[in-house]
C-alpha cells in the first residue's frame, strides 16, 4: 500500500474501505494475528485517511473462499451448503451453510476478537469509522440451500416471530416483498412448513434463505458490537431486473433476476424488510450498484428511512456523475468506486478527483441540507449518443423546492451540450446554491398570483473555510451568464462553442454559485381585466 496511500490522498478521497479477512488474521484456531490490520491503521492515520474495513468472514461474493484453512477442512464440523443440480444430483459448493452452528459461533468468535482489538488500539483515533460485515451473501448457483439440514428446516413450520411480524408490519412492507406473499395472506392457516404457508417457488426459497442469513449475520455483528459498537452494516449485489435494469446494457451482462442467478437471500429490495427486521445489530443495508438504474435502487434501498451507503460503484465517470444524485436526493453519506486504487490504469486519470474536491468544499451545506427535507435536489446528464443531432428533445428535470418549480437541463452551448451533474440547494425562502457543472436552472413561481419569474442576482462563489460553510463573492453573474436572465448557467470545464465566433459561455472555474430569484404577482385589478380581456 505504500504506494496507493498518496494517489488516494491526491484524488481527494477521505475515506478507504479495505478488507480484513478471516484467514488472516485467525491462521489457527483460537491464535490471532493482527500485524498487518495495525499497519494499516496506522499507514491511514499517517495520511490523514480514515478507514471503513470490510469482514470477510464466512461469505465473500456468496462463496467462503476467505474461511481459515481449519474450517475449509473440516466439513463435519463446518457443513457446506449444496446445490441441487437437475435429476436430484447434489453439488457440493464452496458455500459454508448458514445452518452450520459452528460456522456462526466460530466467526463470531473471530469476528468479536476483531473488533476487540480494533478497539484497543483505534478507539481514541476513530481512524475507522464503520465495519462491514460479510460480503454480498446469499447462495449462488441454486434458488436455496439444498443440504440436509437446510432440508430439514425447510419442512419444519414457519417460525412464528416472522409470521408475527410480516402481519404486524404488512403495510410497511417493500411492494416487492408483498408481491411474492400472495399465498401467506391468502391461507386461513399460517402453520406448516415454508412451502405450505408461502409456496413451494424459488420466491419462498428465498425468503427461507434471508430469513436465516439475517438471523446468522446478527449472531456475528452483535458479538463485535457488545465489544466495540461502531456502525455497522452488511452490502448487497443487486439483482438485475427490469425495473431495476439499466437499460444500457444487455441483461446478460448483469447476471439474472431469479434468485440463486444473483446471491439468493441476500439483501436485495424483495426481503429487504426481513433483514431489517431481523438483524437489528445492522444499521443499515448498503447497496453495490454497478449495472442497476442508480436513482431507483438509491430509492429502494432508503426503505424505512435507513441511512444509504453506496460501498461499491463504477470507477469510470458515469460512476462519478452519479454520486451527486446519492448526496442530493437521497442523503447518502457516502459513495465508492470499487478499484479507486487501480483507476489511472485503465483511464489515464481519477474521474473521481474533481468532483470529490468539490465535495469536500461543499460538504458543510449538502450536510445541512440533509438535515432539512425538501431543500435539496442532486441529479446527472450523461453524454450524449454519439448519433444524436437533434438537441431539442434532450431530457430535463423537474423539482419543486418550495414555493418554486426548478426546471434542470444541460447547460446551453452552440455547439454539443456535454454531460452534467450537480446538486440544487434551497438555502432561503427565494435564494438556491447552485453546485455542479454542466446544467442550467429555469425557475418558476408556482404561485397562481405570479405572472412573472426572474432572477434577482447570480453570484459564483468560491469557499473560504470548508468546516464552517464560509464563502465569498468571486464574480457577479448577467447577461450571457443567464442568457439575458432566462436561466442560472453552470457551465462545463470546456464548453463546445460549435464554431462560433463569440465565447458567450465561459467555462466553470469554482462549480459553486448562488442565485436569488423573484416572483410578480397579479394585482387583483389587473387581473381581473386580463381575465375580462
Amino acid at each position: 500500500m505504500k504506494d496507493i496511500w498518496p494517489k488516494l490522498v491526491e484524488a481527494n478521497v477521505n475515506t478507504v474501505l479495505g478488507c480484513v479477512t478471516w484467514e488472516q488474521i485467525e491462521p489457527k484456531e483460537n491464535i490471532f494475528d493482527f500485524t498487518e490490520l495495525d499497519q494499516i491503521i496506522l499507514d491511514a492515520r499517517s495520511f490523514g485517511l480514515r478507514l471503513v474495513l470490510l469482514w470477510f468472514g464466512t461469505w465473500k461474493n456468496g462463496l467462503s473462499n476467505y474461511v481459515p484453512s481449519w474450517v475449509k477442512k473440516n466439513d463435519q464440523r463446518f457443513p457446506r451448503a449444496c446445490l441441487r443440480n437437475a435429476g436430484g444430483r447434489l453439488e457440493t459448493a464452496d458455500i459454508l451453510s448458514v445452518f452450520g452452528t459452528e460456522s456462526q459461533k466460530a466467526d463470531s468468535k473471530a469476528f468479536a476478537s476483531f473488533m476487540q482489538h480494533l478497539k484497543a488500539v483505534d478507539e481514541n483515533h476513530s481512524t475507522v469509522l464503520m465495519v462491514q460485515v460479510e460480503n454480498e451473501v446469499g447462495i449462488l448457483g441454486d434458488s436455496r440451500d439444498g443440504s440436509y439440514l437446510a432440508n430439514e428446516t425447510f419442512a419444519q413450520p414457519v417460525p412464528p416471530d416472522l409470521l408475527q411480524l410480516l402481519n404486524d408490519q404488512w403495510t410497511t412492507l417493500h411492494n416487492s416483498l408483498k408481491n411474492n406473499l400472495n399465498l401467506f395472506k391468502s391461507n386461513t392457516s399460517l402453520e406448516g412448513s415454508w412451502a405450505k404457508v408461502f409456496g413451494d417457488t424459488a420466491q419462498t426459497d428465498e425468503i427461507f434463505m434471508a430469513y436465516h442469513y439475517a438471523l446468522y449475520l446478527e449472531k456475528v455483528a452483535s458479538a463485535g458490537k457488545s465489544v466495540y459498537p461502531l456502525p455497522m452494516y452488511t452490502n448487497c449485489w443487486q439483482k438485475y431486473g427490469d425495473d431495476d435494469r439499466d437499460k444500457s446494457f444487455p441483461a446478460v451482462v448483469g447476471g439474472g433476476n431469479r434468485p440463486g442467478e444473483y446471491p439468493s437471500g441476500g439483501p436485495v429490495s424483495n426481503v429487504l424488510d426481513i433483514w431489517q427486521l431481523f438483524a437489528p445489530s445492522l444499521d443499515f443495508i448498503a447497496p453495490d450498484i454497478y449495472l442497476n438504474d442508480y436513482s431507483v435502487v438509491c430509492s429502494k434501498y432508503r426503505h424505512r428511512e435507513q441511512l444509504l451507503f453506496v460501498p461499491e460503484q463504477r470507477r469510470d465517470e458515469y460512476g462519478a456523475r452519479r454520486a451527486w444524485k446519492a448526496f442530493g436526493s437521497y442523503h447518502a453519506v457516502g459513495v465508492a468506486p470499487f478499484g479507486a486504487d487501480t483507476v489511472e490504469l485503465e483511464h489515464g486519470h481519477n474521474p473521481y478527483r474533481k468532483h470529490y474536491h468539490l465535495l469536500s468544499r461543499v460538504s458543510h451545506m449538502i450536510l445541512a441540507a440533509q438535515r432539512a427535507p425538501g431543500t435539496s435536489y442532486g441529479f446527472f446528464f450523461d453524454e450524449i449518443e454519439p448519433a444524436t443531432s437533434d438537441y431539442s428533445s434532450l431530457e430535463h428535470l423537474t423539482v419543486v423546492l418550495g414555493t418554486w418549480k426548478l426546471t434542470i437541463e444541460r447547460s446551453f452551448v452552440f455547439g454539443r451540450p456535454s454531460a452534467g451533474c450537480g446538486n440544487v440547494i434551497q438555502i432561503d425562502t427565494a435564494r438556491f446554491l447552485l453546485i455542479g457543472w454542466g446544467f442550467q436552472v429555469t425557475f418558476h413561481s408556482t404561485d397562481d398570483k405570479s405572472h412573472f419569474t426572474g432572477i434577482l442576482s447570480f453570484k459564483e462563489k468560491e469557499v473560504t473555510d470548508a468546516a464552517l460553510g464560509e464563502m465569498k463573492t468571486l464574480r457577479i453573474l448577467n447577461g450571457d451568464e443567464t442568457r439575458s436572465g432566462k436561466a442560472a448557467i453552470m457551465p462545463s470545464d470546456n464548453p463546445d462553442y460549435g464554431g462560433f465566433p463569440i465565447s458567450i459561455t465561459i467555462p466553470a472555474k469554482t462549480g459553486i454559485a448562488e442565485v436569488e430569484v423573484y416572483s410578480l404577482k397579479h394585482a387583483n385589478e389587473w387581473k381581473k381585466l386580463r381575465s375580462d380581456t
